[in-house]
């Protein structure tokens, strides 16, 4: 028998209600049926893809104050989104609010003000340093939204992000294998069941803090059996233990169905990362300090990608790089 913090229906059922969760399936809606009908590289719609990025949250508090957090800066999810909406696809950037955003890459953020200058009549404008980075992100981020090419949906919670993916999953099941998921976000292994959260701040005038952690549902096997069972699945397997790495990846791989698995180690994810199918191991490292990893990941994934829908479907849809 499952046990009752490990079953998933248990876990949707006694998190908090996501907000504006109508506005979101009305918006989620709207993006797959307009991608849907739209005319992809092969015919038969767009391939639409959700990228989820940056790391999730754990409450200790309903009223939260206090929550565990996971390390993820979101920079591989943000750049990976860049290269999908290049190689043609249509994003669902499920993203943690604050993290790297897609075209937002290569802008200082130390400080925000360097980007401006005012000139003799108290003017604002853009410093001509930055001028071209900026006007760049610009174009090229609102030809994303405007196209109707990028969706972005927040989350700060493990709860907010779990009920996201379930509804984005549904969703974009009716894309059928030209429908991907680039799980890319680093999600909590544990977490603090609402209904036995405290409802306020916990005082700490009352001693040392003793708490029972239980584990996050496995949501892998239910996005792959139920939720978007035709979908073309990558997770992203991260470990600090490189003999442990591939043995992980594999099982990934096995035990989720997942169709790749990108295994990467701390020290190194921005230089270099394992591609792990049931057939190979391909080990894809940065060339040059200016150059994206995420570039040759996407290349790899979208060619995959292409070779499942031919293999799913009738006709071919050749990848469009």
């Amino acid at each position: 028998m499952v046990a009752a913090e490990e079953n998933p229906e248990s876990f949707f059922a006694a998190a908090p209600p996501l907000r504006d969760a109508d506005a979101v399936a009305a918006r989620l809606g709207e993006f797959i049926a307009r991608n849907s009908s739209a005319a992809g590289a092969g015919g038969g719609g767009r391939r639409i893809v959700c990228v989820t990025s940056g790391g999730t949250t754990v409450p200790l508090e309903q009223r939260c104050v206090r929550y565990i957090d996971n390390f993820s800066s979101g920079h591989r999810g943000a750049a990976s989104t860049e290269y999908f909406l290049k190689a043609g696809y249509a994003v669902i950037f499920l993203h943690r609010r604050g993290s790297c955003q897609p075209y937002c890459r290569f802008l200082p953020d130390d400080s925000f003000l360097k980007f401006f200058d005012v000139d003799a009549e108290s003017k604002v404008q853009v410093a001509e340093c930055h001028a071209p980075v900026v006007k760049k992100a610009i174009g090229d981020y609102c030809k994303a939204i405007e196209g109707g090419y990028l969706l972005k949906l927040p989350f700060t919670t493990i709860f907010e992000y779990l009920q996201l993916l379930k509804m984005v999953a549904t969703s974009i099941s009716s894309a059928g294998p030209l429908g991907m998921f680039y799980l890319a976000a680093a999600v909590s292994d544990f977490y603090v069941p609402w209904d036995s959260m405290a409802k306020h701040k916990i005082q700490s005038g009352g001693g040392p803090l003793d708490m029972r952690l239980s584990q996050v549902p496995k949501m892998l096997s239910v996005l792959r059996n139920q939720w978007a069972p035709l979908a073309f699945c990558i997770s992203f397997k991260l470990e600090t233990d490189s003999d442990i790495l591939i043995q992980k990846a594999d099982m990934a791989l096995n035990k989720y169905k997942m169709n790749i698995v990108v295994a990467n180690l701390l020290a190194t994810y921005k230089e270099e990362v394992i591609i792990v199918t049931d057939k190979e191991r391909s080990t894809i490292r940065k060339m040059n300090k200016d150059e994206d990893l995420e570039m040759q990941i996407i290349k790899i994934l979208s060619h995959n990608h292409s070779k499942y829908i031919c293999g799913s479907t009738n006709g071919c849809v050749q990848s469009p790089y």
